[in-house]
């Protein structure tokens, strides 16, 4: 019966550590969890600044398409097109509601 009391002591020993080492994981998980559930929230100054920009090109080449647009109507207006004239008039007021939100850039 001698041989089993040091195995019955090692164990015990093995068996602390494992304790410990899930209690530790246990108690630092939500700190883990925590701190990618902020990285993941927070979105960075530069990232910001990428998605307005993105969000503002196309808001720039929406207006761009309306233009063209309202220039092509409006000559088939001129044509006589009273379709046309609605058109253009649908898309002119669509230009309006857009036009606040892209900046002005003055030509150099």
């Amino acid at each position: 019966m001698k041989p089993i009391i040091p195995l019955a002591l090692l164990a015990a020993l093995t068996l602390q550590g494992c304790l410990a080492k899930t209690a530790w994981d246990v108690a630092t998980l939500p700190v883990k969890a925590g701190s990618k559930a902020v990285d993941l929230a927070t979105t960075s100054q530069s990232e910001a600044d990428e998605k307005r920009g993105r969000e503002l090109r196309k808001r720039e080449e929406r207006l761009g398409k309306l233009e063209r647009r309202y220039r092509d109507l409006r000559k088939d207006c001129e044509d006589g097109d009273r379709r046309a004239c609605e058109e253009a008039r649908e898309t002119y007021e669509e230009i309006q509601r857009l036009l606040p939100t892209v900046p002005y850039e003055p030509e150099r």
